[in-house]
């Protein structure tokens, strides 16, 4: 089997976990996914041992493989690394920022706003554009920092933080959209310590929503 064929493979099952299509605790039976992925079982394999390393999958030893759970605690983690990592990303970007990425993060942000407006109408069928742009907004906020390596591992980090968020953290309304405003008037302003502020508000008030919610 191809390279490329391996990694559609890998990349569909990756994003069905995170978007929770298969959902924490699932059972992976490999003769199922190859009915479900259409690849043999060797490029399974390779498959969901790098999901292992991501730590978005856990080997059972002789019984296979399942979805990683959630728990409090792994959310709280992975949150304050997302900030930690965000927030000295953001600080490089504002310096070195240009006015293209100015534009980006505007557009960026437009979008963004475009789906808040929907979801706040009761629109449903916006969900899924607005987890895309909201990715898209803060990858764009640190687009300039000049380390791919960061961005490389913010990415990572921010894909186990938005499993949870797919999941249990959802939509926060007029919260949200006033934070994602102001993170985008603190970039135009290169005001970083204004926006590791709102960040800060902004991801552990996502994860406390959670907690009220129920949802871990």
């Amino acid at each position: 089997m191809s390279e490329a064929t391996s990694e559609r493979a890998f990349g569909r099952i990756r994003a069905d976990i995170l978007r929770g299509v298969l959902g924490p605790g699932r059972k992976l039976t490999l003769d199922r996914l190859r009915e479900t992925y259409g690849v043999g079982l060797s490029t399974l394999r390779e498959s969901l041992s790098r999901l292992v390393a991501e730590r978005l999958v856990v080997a059972e030893g002789q019984r296979g493989f399942e979805v990683a759970g959630f728990s409090e605690t792994e959310l709280r983690e992975v949150a304050e690394l997302r900030l930690l990592l965000e927030g000295h990303a953001l600080e490089h970007a504002f310096r070195a920022g240009d006015v293209e990425w100015e534009a980006s993060v505007v557009a960026a942000h437009h979008k963004l706003s475009q789906m808040q407006d929907r979801l706040a109408a009761g629109d449903a069928e916006a969900l899924e554009p607005w987890r895309r742009f909201d990715a898209e907004f803060h990858r764009t906020l640190i687009s300039a920092c000049g380390s791919r390596t960061l961005m490389a591992t913010h990415a990572s980090v921010f894909d186990r933080y938005s499993r949870y968020q797919n999941l249990a953290l959802g939509f926060r309304g007029e919260i949200a959209v006033r934070e994602h405003r102001e993170l985008c008037d603190a970039a135009i302003r290169r005001d970083a310590a204004a926006a590791r502020e709102v960040l800060a508000a902004h991801i552990r008030g996502g994860v406390a929503h959670a907690m009220a919610s129920g949802g871990v």
